[in-house]
């Protein structure tokens, strides 16, 4: 039986042979199947397939035996794709395909995610919770603790982006995760910076995205949601927090009302890094980053989204030359391969006397 990969797997296979074919198995799940006509006006039937990680497009033409089949798939439908998988002009395709649907096991084992994803998307679930405990301010500490109690299962399935960086099933706890530990390191060599007051931040900059970039429990198709489209997400995400905050300061009207800075205070700065964390009014912030933390939490944001389109783009993207690859959008140019990591020889390489 020929190996059984996921998308990702087979796209880094497919580039490392230089043009030649891959065959293996892949589960995917159906995200959609659109009738399409080619400029001669042949009806064929385009499918887009996902699985926890990628996608792909597959353009199933009218004489195929599995046209008629694949034109009645809808998003509810999960299949395996065996084939002979290529790299061509338009990205990752196939040919001598079949299809079959996949059995409830096998939709269920895929819907979990590769093992190497599950294991590093539930690692960093562990440290942003160990990190919320961290949290020295007791105010920040119990809205954090509040949204990840309520919230953490949709967190835990919702993508980043749609597009550009973490696109994925749990890519949301992947990006926050990071950039937590982005924060951890840069805290110290800038003593001015309220670290409990940016964590925070970090974890509520996209957490409107629960709505705008929701994910199901049963699939890897993104849906859309009205909340997210009529408001988007950072005045979701400063609407919850006002939610949350409101509930717990009458819960603890008595504890924290002597505490310092005042609460109101420390509310006002959490929705400020919110509200700011696009940077620009123009890329739809209301307001530009005004404190040390709002500013260091757009430029932490932005760094970890642009080295995960990066390294995205080294797999996806169409390849121009040695270590030059096609530009990925929203980055500025082509993409080329870092340079090596310098390795120390050791004493047996090479032609030693």
């Amino acid at each position: 039986m020929m190996d059984l990969m996921t998308l990702t797997e087979i796209r880094r296979a497919a580039s490392r042979t230089g043009g030649s074919t891959v065959t293996a198995r892949v589960h995917v799940q159906v995200e959609s199947a659109a009738p399409r006509l080619t400029r001669e006006q042949q009806p064929y039937c385009e499918l887009v397939l996902a699985d926890a990680c990628d996608r792909m497009t597959l353009r199933v033409w009218s004489d195929h035996p599995a046209y008629k089949t694949c034109s009645a798939l809808s998003s509810q439908d999960f299949i395996e794709l065996t084939a002979e998988f290529y790299q061509s002009q338009y990205g990752l395709d196939a040919r001598k395909w079949t299809v079959r649907p996949l059995t409830d096991q096998e939709k269920s084992e895929l819907l979990q995610g590769p093992a190497d994803l599950r294991a590093k998307q539930t690692a960093d679930w562990e440290f942003i919770e160990n990190t919320i405990r961290t949290i020295s301010d007791p105010r920040l500490r119990a809205v954090c603790e509040a949204f990840v109690g309520e919230w953490g299962d949709r967190f835990r399935r919702t993508a980043a982006a749609r597009n550009y960086h973490h696109a994925r099933r749990g890519g949301l706890v992947e990006h926050t995760a990071q950039m937590m530990r982005v924060a951890k390191e840069v805290a110290p060599l800038y003593p001015q910076l309220n670290l409990d007051l940016l964590i925070a931040g970090i974890l509520f900059h996209d957490s409107g995205k629960l709505w705008e970039n929701a994910l199901p429990e049963n699939g890897f198709v993104m849906s859309y949601d009205e909340r997210g489209e009529l408001v988007g997400h950072i005045s979701i995400g400063l609407e919850l927090v006002n939610a949350l905050w409101r509930k717990l300061s009458s819960e603890n009207t008595e504890t924290w009302k002597n505490l310092v800075p005042a609460s109101e205070d420390v509310r006002l700065h959490l929705l400020h890094l919110i509200g700011a964390h696009h940077g620009e009014m123009e890329f739809g912030s209301p307001v530009a980053p005004k404190t040390p933390e709002a500013m260091a939490l757009h430029y932490i944001d932005n760094l970890d989204a642009r080295l995960e389109m990066f390294a995205a783009g080294y797999v996806t993207a169409k390849p121009l030359g040695p270590r030059i690859f096609d530009r990925v959008r929203p980055l500025p140019g082509n993409l080329v391969k870092s340079l090596e990591k310098f390795q120390q020889a050791s004493p047996t390489d090479g032609n030693l006397l």
